[in-house]
């Protein structure tokens, strides 16, 4: 009868854990840090939902920007545009008659006679609506992405503003104001982007508020007399790790709050961005581009303006999902026992975590295609898992024999015996293909990391399966090239990765020390060479 208890007691104390494991990044945070006043002065904003994208030229219609105009302002007192060509709509019209002032922005890139387009119609919009537009924005960011030179950039912004009657800007980062100060007697308003998450060397939310400051009080010394202006400054609320800078609704919070309390105290002109997540930007930077808003893509706040924030409202949701999981993983396996209890409770954890890091964030159709190859997979692999730890049949099939039957497979040609074979082999098939999956992953965070995000998620079931094999000894066989050159790949990019984020970036050290765990029981079964060939199911 004692392990009988002792298999109870460990399955409600694994229900507890997994309550309080989500339960207790998912508290209520940052009730004590409060907004002044109750809008903000202006938001960026980008009217596109999430279905709709500049790059595949699909624009929201009057009706949809009018519905957002209305809800934004709700929370502001005025918008910060882009372009004044894209989208079929009056933005003008259309934010007076939501009671909002508009910074007009008028988009310059390389493509000059684009340019002079885009002057032309930010020209006429300006003229049209005096009182409404209260600022023309003449280029976002040219010097940045190096567009045009400076002095073409100087000649579009004198054609504007000789042109209209609104105070004229340009809008930049600071580090350009202070190299290309030659602009500012073009301008009336020094406009300048405070985003301390995307700086080369970026800083945490608690030292953000005083770069911003110092940087704010940097460019008054350098341009007396000028009126200064942020024109984006904010948080995102997803997304990669950045040395300290954490990207998270909580931190969102946070820092968009603080900094509108400098803004007030101050009096600093200020646009944060953005109005609306942005889907269509998660192409050019990342899960973090896309995640800027104060309200989601679906228009709903993402947090109060005041009070307690929750980093997953839905958490609840995912501990349910655990749990069953867990539950019906421990009633696959088919072994009443503790041990078995703890794994199937890890494994539902894992898949939960996978769900909910996963879906979210699917922006695309390449996103789509990824989630709905990989959760199954960890799914399976999670079930095979089971049977295995469980006393099933075991199996040890080689990198070279997986990676056989995957070339047959993508050639169409299913080898004799597969259906009645594979089912003995599943798992390790499985998991070599993520050892390789996962090395791929870590040779483009070594070399190409900035949008990239820590693939925890995708790599959640097979981390908690490597740790219990570990603790099981249960080494894959002998071993070939295979192994070597995925373990190997995988290993040393972790390092390099170490490197490259460093020891700042606690997302980024979890992550590879979990990737060196992937590797470690194939250099386990290399090292013990404890599995003759004979043991070895053929293809």
């Amino acid at each position: 009868m004692q392990r009988p208890f002792l298999t109870y007691a460990v399955i409600t104390l694994c229900g507890l854990a997994t309550i309080l494991g989500w339960a207790w990044p998912n508290r209520p945070q940052a009730g004590d840090v409060t907004m002044p006043g109750a809008k903000f002065a202006s938001v960026s904003y980008a009217p596109y939902r999430a279905w709709q994208s500049p790059l595949t030229k699909s624009f929201p219609d009057a009706a949809e920007v009018a519905q957002d105009l209305a809800l934004v302002a709700k929370h502001a007192e005025g918008i910060r545009t882009y372009s004044a060509l894209e989208g079929d709509y009056d933005i003008g019209a259309l934010a007076k008659q939501a009671g909002l002032h508009v910074w007009l922005g008028i988009w310059l890139g390389s493509d000059l006679a684009s340019n002079q387009r885009e002057m032309a119609a930010g020209i006429a919009e300006a003229n049209k609506h005096p009182h409404t537009i209260t600022r023309v924005i003449v280029g976002n960011e040219v010097l940045l992405r190096r567009d045009l030179s400076v002095d073409a950039l100087i000649a579009d912004i004198d054609q504007v503003r000789a042109q209209v009657k609104q105070p004229v800007a340009y809008a930049d980062v600071a580090k350009f104001w202070l190299e290309f100060p030659q602009v500012a007697p073009h301008v009336d308003v020094v406009m300048i982007h405070l985003l301390p998450y995307w700086e080369n060397h970026p800083f945490n939310v608690d030292s953000a508020i005083s770069h911003a400051a110092a940087t704010i009080d940097q460019v008054k010394a350098k341009f007396p007399g000028k009126i200064i202006a942020v024109g984006e400054t904010g948080w995102p609320s997803r997304g990669r790790q950045r040395q300290g800078a954490v990207a998270s609704r909580v931190n969102e919070a946070i820092f968009i709050r603080k900094f509108v309390s400098l803004a007030d105290k101050d009096h600093i002109d200020t646009n944060i961005i953005e109005a609306f997540d942005q889907i269509w930007k998660a192409n050019d930077e990342g899960t973090a581009g896309a995640n800027w808003g104060i309200w989601n893509a679906q228009r709903v706040l993402k947090f109060p303006l005041n009070g307690p924030v929750i980093e997953h409202p839905h958490w609840p949701d995912y501990v349910g999902i655990a749990i069953i999981s867990g539950l019906a993983l421990f009633a696959v396996g088919g072994m009443f026992s503790p041990g078995m209890a703890l794994l199937a409770f890890a494994l539902g954890n894992a898949l939960a975590y996978a769900w909910a890091f996963t879906v979210p964030v699917i922006y695309d159709d390449y996103l789509w295609a990824g989630a709905l190859i990989n959760l199954p997979a960890q799914m399976i692999l999670a079930l095979f898992a089971m049977r295995r730890f469980a006393g099933g049949q075991r199996t040890q099939v080689s990198g070279a024999q997986t990676t056989q039957l995957v070339r047959s497979l993508l050639l169409w040609r299913v080898p004799r015996g597969f259906w009645r074979d594979w089912p003995g082999r599943a798992f390790d098939d499985l998991t070599f293909l993520f050892l390789w999956a996962a090395a791929v992953t870590q040779l483009m965070l070594a070399f190409d990391p900035r949008y990239r995000d820590a693939p925890l998620a995708v790599f959640a079931v097979p981390v908690v399966i490597s740790g219990w094999r570990l603790l099981k000894r249960d080494f894959p066989g002998r071993g070939g090239w295979e192994e070597w050159v995925a373990g190997g790949a995988l290993t040393a990019c972790a390092l390099v990765s170490f490197y490259i984020e460093g020891p700042l970036n606690h997302e980024f050290i979890i992550w590879n020390a979990l990737a060196l765990l992937l590797a470690a029981p194939y250099g386990a079964g290399i090292l013990n060479n404890r599995v003759s060939p004979k043991s070895s199911v053929t293809n």
